[in-house]
């Protein structure tokens, strides 16, 4: 599940460097960072949308619980 997720998020943000990982080891409680100079200048809120919106489309509510943090690069490197 965790390389289809990365897939829909680079088929939606093109340039987007996606890292998602499954801490807890379940295939349930997922977590995603996307780091991408599409978010530049865009609230966060619409930077979650801009993420969200095709995996809610692909997965419909198959996707149990998904922890989304959105970077530009700038703010990436100042982590």
């Amino acid at each position: 599940m965790q390389e289809k997720i990365k897939q829909i998020i680079l088929e939606a943000i093109p340039n987007a460097t996606v890292i998602v990982e499954d801490p807890m080891q379940d295939g349930q409680h997922l977590q995603a960072v996307v780091i991408s100079p599409s978010f530049d200048g865009v609230p966060l809120v619409k930077q979650h949308r801009m993420v969200m919106t095709p995996l809610n489309d692909a997965f419909s509510k198959s996707l149990h619980a998904l922890a989304l943090k959105t970077y530009t690069p700038e703010k990436w490197d100042n982590q």
